[in-house]
């Protein structure tokens, strides 16, 4: 009995005595780690024949791309364009900085496509060296996917895209990209033109009337519109201040040639993520546009109508509806003039 009052007492001050636990290190701040990747590239890149297929052809593609930053940093835009055997790519990257996770997203599209891939590539960059996975749809399969950014140099870059069919144990590189700096990129004229969003091009001056808990406030800035692949696709910078703060924000807006609708999508201050897309399309000067969103604890029909369209202004005004459409109560009015 005493053996076990002094086995027990030795181990009771051995828990007690026993050191803390260190907290894990601080999360990366990866906001600034596409920074060097900004700018013109010229771009070889070699693409595997069939992947998942056992093949070992590869042809190359030659193009160029550039990215630019917006929103402080915190979203990056990449255009490229290539041609190779198989033809033209055109493709653009919207890689959105989450500071709560301090994860990026990537989120892609094509021109023919002409909306986001459902699911963006995630992760993150250690040691200077970017990974992202993704899950996807590969000739009706779901396979992992993962896109290794490689920075080598402030004039060379490179990238890596692999497939894995067995949960990460393999993987089968099938894209491979080396990127050189380059002074600008060649002029080249889009394949297809649209001509919807026309009117909203440029700079453009707004003023903003937004209900806040029952009250109006008036917001003025800047709309900044970048266009993308002959009118078929463009990206919104927002910028506007007023008595109750700053407001920020990014849009992309593509059209979708299978549909022939517009699918808007926005991404706010402080958000990692695009929220869900609006879709709609313009008719006899007129555009309407829908979705659904949570707003606190209701799921409510979303409505966006641009109007009033002209040479140098427009109107567009969001509203919400909580019965299904039958009535709508607008807490959102953006004028533009240039």
């Amino acid at each position: 009995m005493k053996l076990f009052i002094v086995a027990f007492a030795y181990l009771t001050n051995a828990a007690i005595a026993a050191p803390a636990v260190p907290a894990p290190p601080p999360l990366h701040d990866g906001l600034h780690d596409f920074d060097g990747g900004l700018g013109s590239w010229k771009e070889h890149t070699m693409r595997l024949d069939k992947p998942l297929t056992g093949s070992t052809k590869w042809y190359p593609v030659e193009g160029y791309s550039r990215s630019w930053s917006v929103l402080g940093g915190r979203v990056n835009v990449v255009e490229y364009d290539g041609d190779g055997p198989k033809g033209h790519v055109s493709l653009i990257s919207i890689r959105v900085y989450d500071p709560e996770t301090k994860q990026w997203r990537m989120n892609f599209s094509t021109p023919s496509r002409g909306a986001l891939w459902p699911t963006p590539m995630v992760g993150t960059f250690h040691d200077g060296h970017g990974e992202f996975y993704s899950q996807d749809d590969i000739d009706g399969r779901m396979v992992l996917v993962r896109f290794s950014f490689i920075p080598e140099s402030p004039t060379a870059q490179r990238s890596e895209q692999a497939f894995s069919v067995d949960g990460g144990k393999t993987w089968e590189t099938n894209w491979i990209n080396e990127y050189t700096r380059v002074d600008a990129i060649p002029a080249r004229p889009a394949a297809t033109e649209h001509h919807d969003f026309d009117f909203d091009a440029g700079v453009e001056k707004i003023h903003i009337k937004r209900l806040d808990h029952g009250a109006w406030a008036d917001y003025t800035g800047t709309h900044t519109i970048h266009k993308l692949w002959g009118g078929l696709a463009d990206v919104v910078e927002l910028s506007a201040d007023g008595p109750a703060g700053h407001l920020e924000g990014v849009g992309l807006r593509m059209f979708d040639p299978a549909t022939h609708e517009w699918n808007l999508n926005w991404l706010s201050t402080g958000s990692g993520y695009f929220g869900p897309p609006a879709y709609g399309r313009f008719a006899n000067g007129r555009a309407e546009f829908y979705d659904t969103e949570q707003v606190g604890d209701r799921t409510v029909l979303v409505r966006g109508v641009w109007s009033g369209i002209t040479a140098t202004s427009a109107k567009f005004e969001q509203a919400f509806s909580s019965d299904g459409g039958r009535s709508w109560a607008t807490n959102w009015i953006t004028t533009t003039s240039r």
